[in-house]
């Protein structure tokens, strides 16, 4: 866990192991969410990075018969 200071213009600096854990990219869109009293950041994905991001995932179900 690392420790953050917002400066006077609430700013932080993300630390750098941090970014480079999570590939963020100086300038990237993130989403900013209030949840349960913690602030959380939600780093923007280009829809290019998200491919095979569900690989091996198992997709059988069981399908219901028909309703005739």
């Amino acid at each position: 866990m690392y420790a953050v200071t917002l400066s006077p213009k609430y700013q932080i600096v993300i630390p750098l192991p941090v970014r480079r854990n999570m590939g963020l990219r100086s300038g990237q869109k993130m989403q900013v969410v209030e949840h349960e009293g913690r602030i959380e950041l939600i780093p923007d994905r280009d829809i290019a990075e998200l491919k095979g991001f569900l690989k091996g995932i198992d997709t059988t179900f069981e399908r219901e018969e028909d309703r005739a």
